[in-house]
């Protein structure tokens, strides 16, 4: 595996109590006053402390959290790790998804094991230097040679040391039968299906403090066939795992399934079983009124992609809605070639920004974006043990300095993030242990990543 990451002591906090004291602010995701900070012990928190107060019992170590806003490790419900190797490429730089898609379907065919282990480890480290501890991957190529490309993505993860839900994509509707994607990416069903019970076996784990997680993924309409879909949900519920799926996305994938199935987005993911709790949606864009009344009665989640939907100008969910009917929500990075980037605090704000537009400036506050980014993204993962500060939850916190120029004249530190654009955190925290420290990844050689990375990139795209 991956010669560039050289694993360090971590530094743990089991099994004394550590006390993150005092943060300049703090965003909790609910109403609990944490403003002497947390008491992180044996991978969770212990204690949240309230403003001018002290732990109820002794800790072994503090932490002198005063130049830091704390918040819980930030959520990542929707990525294309592979995607990194092609960002910013100008044949598609101005496309839209299917003409987008079709052009880039070719070279992603091309990847190699090497190509995805450095794709996965330059957007996981990406994510975790802007206070990302959780993300959702969601691999649907598997040309010759890239069978294994979950067992690869686990390995990285390992690494890296944070959480992950890593989702068994599939193609099975290729050109030849009216769909988008070429021959050579599609798989047999057969196939499709005995890998992701494979992997289920492999690697999946329950509890609160799980680190790995499958999904399973057919990708999208107009990729995969009514019997993967329908086989898929019912090895999902057989197996108690999540489903996950892109849909309505686009005005295209509208007419395609109406043109294809005779149905519209949501009737068709009904028809097959998919309008259930255990689905999260990428994008959801394009629903009506009653379309989103069915999602949110059904309690199926919606991963918001703002940066990629602005990018490919694909449209603009609507999040306050599908909230409000009951469809919990989150947030996603998307691709990083149609982001082009792999940070969650930025799309933080951005989802500010582009919700904003829709619903008003009242309407959403800096704090529901982030709430979006945390506790809703928690949900939509099904990982209730993450996504908040909070006695007994996961200790997995980010904390960011507001010492850079483009903070000087800030007032409210957690409006700072979003208002005044912070884009890396300088410590990261993953089940009580330090992930990223003084702004850097312990153990990891980034500037050898970004040699290797680029030049994979280079050589991808010229075939």
């Amino acid at each position: 595996m991956n010669s560039l990451f050289t694993p360090e002591p971590a530094t743990p906090t089991r099994p004394h109590r550590l006390w993150l004291k005092n943060p300049l602010a703090v965003f909790t995701a609910n109403e609990l006053d944490a403003g002497g900070g947390v008491v992180v012990s044996g991978g969770v928190i212990a204690e949240v402390v309230g403003t001018g107060k002290a732990p109820a019992a002794p800790c072994d170590e503090v932490f002198d959290a005063g130049r830091h806003v704390l918040t819980p490790g930030l959520i990542n419900t929707h990525h294309h790790f592979y995607q990194t190797l092609t960002r910013a490429w100008a044949p598609v730089a101005d496309a839209e998804l299917f003409p987008w898609l079709k052009t880039l379907y070719p070279v992603w065919a091309r990847l190699t094991p090497r190509d995805l282990e450095l794709a996965t480890t330059a957007a996981l480290a990406e994510l975790l230097l802007s206070g990302c501890t959780t993300a959702a991957d969601h691999h649907y190529l598997f040309p010759r040679g890239l069978e294994d490309a979950i067992d690869i993505q686990v390995q990285v993860v390992r690494q890296l040391g944070m959480r992950a839900t890593l989702t068994r994509g599939s193609m099975s509707l290729g050109e030849d039968d009216g769909g988008l994607p070429p021959q050579s990416t599609v798989q047999d069903p057969e196939v499709i299906l005995a890998d992701s019970e494979r992997l289920v076996s492999a690697y999946h784990e329950r509890g609160d403090d799980a680190v790995i997680q499958i999904a399973l993924a057919p990708c999208s309409p107009f990729s995969v066939t009514r019997e993967v879909m329908m086989e898929s949900a019912a090895l999902a519920e057989k197996l108690d795992v999540r489903l996950h799926t892109h849909l309505a996305e686009t005005l295209d994938e509208e007419d395609f399934c109406k043109e294809m199935f005779g149905l519209r987005t949501v009737d068709y993911l009904e028809s097959v079983g998919w309008l259930t709790p255990r689905t999260w949606l990428g994008h959801g864009i394009h629903f009506d009124d009653a379309e989103i009344a069915r999602l949110g009665a059904a309690g199926t989640a919606i991963a918001h992609c703002p940066t990629s939907n602005m990018r490919l100008a694909s449209g603009t969910a609507r999040i306050l809605e599908l909230e409000a009917a009951g469809s919990p929500v989150g947030l996603g990075v998307d691709g990083s070639a149609s982001n082009d980037a792999s940070n969650m605090i930025q799309e933080a704000r951005q989802a500010l920004y582009l919700q904003r537009l829709r619903y008003g400036a009242s309407a959403v506050s800096c704090e529901r974006a982030l709430g979006w980014a945390t506790r809703g993204s928690a949900r939509v993962l099904g990982r209730e043990s993450l996504g908040e500060i909070a006695p007994g939850r996961q200790a997995d916190l980010a904390m960011f300095t507001l010492d850079e120029l483009r903070f000087s004249g800030s007032h409210d530190p957690v409006a700072a993030l979003l208002l005044c654009g912070a884009d890396r955190a300088d410590r990261v925290m993953v089940g009580g242990v330090w992930r990223v420290v003084d702004g850097q990844i312990p153990g990891l050689d980034l500037g050898g990543l970004i040699a290797d990375h680029s030049q994979a990139a280079r050589k991808l795209v010229q075939g």
